[in-house]
């Protein structure tokens, strides 16, 4: 992905799928466009799924590393 969104939520009583459900909802309403991916740090990550099933969609969540914890890059993947 190297076009997305930003988005930031430390709080660490709110789950993760919220958080990303949260973040996808406020991108479709932006954007005009569904969300695909999210990358987060991977101490988000946990045991939490993979795949975040929300009003916004399904949003595939993956770690990396260059994210900062409790950040959200959010957009759609790269065709490539």
């Amino acid at each position: 992905m190297n076009i997305g969104m930003m988005w930031f939520d430390n709080d660490p009583r709110t789950e993760l799928a919220s958080k990303v459900s949260r973040a996808a909802d406020y991108y479709r309403q932006k954007y005009g466009l569904f969300p695909d991916l999210c990358l987060v740090h991977p101490s988000m990550l946990g045991e939490h799924p993979d795949l975040v099933k929300g009003p916004a969609g399904n949003v595939a969540v993956r770690s990396n590393r260059l994210i900062l914890p409790g950040h959200l890059w959010i957009g759609t993947e790269d065709e490539n």
